[in-house]
């Protein structure tokens, strides 16, 4: 039996099994950020340790940082500390940092695959659970803790246990009209938020190979929300065309294109569990709870086992229609869907329309980078003409460990990947996940729409 991408990369970044049964596993690209990160370098001062491999090292400001008024210090003092301190700690560590004014600066997981630093057969690790995200490019990747971020800064490992592969084979064609996100929802619903407990999924058939590097990105991202550890894609030449002139790509090119053919799951790897989804029966989905696998197609009504706690939370009934449900916020933005691609076509539904009376419409581009080819292209002035707010590079209302928060219990129709109570903001906020496109029409129209109906 042949081995699969997880097999090969776990093997080669293998340093030793520990005595408590554990895989010491090599990092070899360690992503930081403002949140999580000051407690681990606070620990390495007080042990008189230095940070191994600073070269492996990347960090940014995401999640705290305004995406309006940058000027510092923030009227937010947490986050000027917090910010104060990631700047102090990659200074003293000689780690490189891509903080506010920076070009480069952005999203961590939309930073790390724009500047080329997430290639395949790497092992990637960040205090944040959507690392899964940089699966896309054949990575094996990895949501950590504050004490992970510690010992990946000290020895450069990582403890963990291999998980078991579950090989997820989307084929067909999409629908107009639906897109990766849909794919990704619909995973979810299928198979449960606690489905992928103990998991890695391997994303594959020819909805997966067809999608973009950004297609990809959306459905890795969201595997955390399936209950994976990781999501992964094998590598192919969408990859390397993606990968390709990027800053940190290697010099030598070919002889890195065949090593990481050489990652790919073989033919006859070994899986512990395959599904199989026909992906020209997927429509655009919609969350409808407090968690992303309470969700129903736009033309669905919300099921008569809908969970109770999620429907009193929601102020939904059984057998409502989801579709016209009126919405108060839009957000186009996250680590799931804010990139270029998002744009544009979240740009495409919007164009000569207008945001709906009363409704507070955002976007938040994930970096600067694909903030500057927005506006190279003129999705700015179509945002802004529309009435959304356009604004700076962050994680913005996904988290709202910022200013942009939701108000009471505003429901927001979101692009980003959880709906959990108060996760945007109000501790009675309620959020809608879908795609860019569904988000953009739910604005204009002021309620949940099909955006089908509207191509």
């Amino acid at each position: 039996m042949g081995e699969s991408l997880l097999d090969k990369v776990w093997k080669m970044h293998k340093v030793a099994t520990l005595k408590s049964g554990l895989d010491q596993i090599f990092i070899g690209l360690h992503l930081i950020h403002e949140v999580t990160s000051p407690q681990a370098f606070s620990v390495l001062r007080e042990k008189n340790l230095k940070v191994m491999f600073p070269e492996n090292c990347a960090a940014t400001a995401d999640h705290i940082i305004p995406t309006d008024i940058l000027s510092r210090p923030f009227r937010d003092r947490l986050a000027e500390e917090m910010l104060k301190a990631l700047e102090e700690n990659t200074k003293s560590s000689k780690i490189r940092f891509y903080g506010l004014g920076s070009k480069k600066h952005g999203i961590v997981h939309i930073i790390g695959p724009e500047l080329g630093l997430t290639q395949p057969g790497m092992t990637i690790a960040c205090g944040d659970s959507h690392t899964s995200t940089h699966g896309a490019f054949g990575a094996i990747a990895m949501g950590v803790g504050t004490s992970q971020i510690r010992d990946i800064l000290a020895t450069g490992c990582l403890a963990a246990s291999k998980p078991k592969l579950r090989r997820i084979n989307v084929s067909g064609k999409l629908q107009k009209g639906v897109y990766a996100k849909d794919v990704i929802l619909k995973i979810i619903n299928n198979l449960g938020v606690k489905g992928g407990i103990g998991y890695a999924y391997e994303y594959a058939g020819n909805v997966l190979d067809n999608f973009s590097m950004e297609e990809r990105m959306t459905v890795c991202n969201m595997s955390i929300e399936g209950g994976a550890r990781m999501g992964y894609v094998n590598p192919d030449e969408t990859t390397y065309d993606y990968l390709k002139g990027r800053e940190f790509a290697p010099k030598n090119f070919s002889k890195a294109v065949k090593f990481w053919d050489s990652v790919k799951s073989d033919r006859n790897a070994g899986y512990d569990d395959e599904i199989k989804l026909d992906g020209s029966k997927i429509e655009p989905i919609v969350t409808y709870g407090i968690n992303p696998g309470q969700s129903i197609s736009v033309n669905e009504k919300i099921p008569d086992d809908a969970d109770e706690e999620a429907l009193q939370y929601m102020k939904f009934r059984k057998g409502e229609q989801i579709k016209g449900k009126k919405i108060n916020v839009a957000f186009i933005g996250s680590c799931t869907n804010s990139r270029i691609s998002d744009l544009r076509e979240a740009a495409k539904i919007v164009n000569g329309r207008k945001v709906h009376n009363g409704v507070r419409a955002l976007v938040v581009p994930g970096s600067e980078q694909v903030r500057m080819q927005a506006e190279s292209e003129g999705l700015d002035e179509i945002f802004k003409k529309s009435g959304f707010q356009w604004r700076n590079a962050g994680c913005s209302m996904c988290l709202a460990m910022n200013p942009d928060k939701l108000i009471g219990d505003e429901v927001c129709a979101s692009t980003s990947n959880r709906n959990f109570k108060g996760r945007q903001g109000s501790p009675t906020g309620r959020t809608l996940l879908m795609s860019p496109a569904m988000v953009a029409i739910a604005a204009c129209e002021g309620k949940v729409a099909d955006v089908r109906d509207y191509l």
